[in-house]
């Protein structure tokens, strides 16, 4: 059955509207643990619109889960990432402009730069894995920069607004999660998954893990992080298949 990681960035999004010290996404953390998280992810952007460099540090003293964090190549977030030591390290692109992560890094295009990004933390004894869209270019490129692991971007799916583009996207990724697994990579999932779509992406065989996060943080903002966690992880014990 595949694993949940929970994406803690939009508790600190709140919090940084007002410059203060609450909602704490350490807290939010620690109840997502609680609430049977698997891993906890958290992206560590170069503006520092959200999580903050007390957060992380926070966060890798106290999660007793998988910590991901998610990062861009650049080089002061390598060094915090190398410093830091995170379980895991999920390279992603970012723009300055966009709301959140949109699409996949460009791994072809970077792939020199991100050899290098990948044996520095791999040095580290951190696992690497790239947030990069399901096309084959993409996966074989992660594989070559000797990352562990893929993480499928699932946006073509969950903003496809007709079925027949939400089936082509499906396959996709089904395609997408044979190829990864036969090159000798974990793979994971995530991007625009809520409680509502989750059902035919979990149902593909072959994922390891979601990433998922404004849908569980939007949610608990009613139920509570224990029981919005408690929620999408039962979605996925009823729909994910057991391997």
């Amino acid at each position: 059955m595949a694993k949940l990681g929970v994406n803690i960035d939009h508790v600190a999004t709140v919090r940084q509207a007002r410059r203060t010290d609450e909602p704490d996404p350490v807290w939010a953390a620690m109840d997502a643990e609680l609430g049977g998280a698997d891993g906890i992810t958290f992206h560590l952007r170069e503006d520092r619109r959200h999580i903050q460099d007390r957060d992380a540090r926070l966060l890798k003293e106290t999660v007793a889960v998988k910590l991901n964090m998610e990062m861009a190549i650049a080089e002061p977030i390598v060094r915090f990432a190398a410093e830091l030591r995170p379980d895991q390290c999920t390279l992603v692109p970012e723009k300055r402009a966009e709301l959140t992560t949109e699409g996949g890094l460009n791994v072809v295009k970077f792939s020199r730069r991100i050899k290098s990004v990948v044996r520095r933390l791999q040095a580290r004894d951190i696992v690497v894995s790239a947030f990069i869209e399901p096309e084959e270019a993409q996966i074989r490129a992660v594989a070559e920069c000797g990352c562990e692991a893929i993480e499928l971007w699932t946006g073509g799916f969950a903003h496809a607004r007709q079925e027949r583009s939400r089936l082509r996207a499906l396959e996709q990724l089904e395609r997408s999660i044979a190829l990864g697994s036969e090159l000798g990579l974990t793979v994971h999932a995530g991007h625009g998954l809520t409680y509502r779509n989750i059902q035919p992406v979990a149902e593909l065989p072959g994922l390891d893990e979601f990433n998922i996060g404004h849908s569980i943080v939007a949610r608990a903002l009613l139920v509570g992080m224990r029981e919005a966690v408690s929620q999408m992880k039962n979605l996925l014990l009823q729909f994910s298949p057991w391997e």
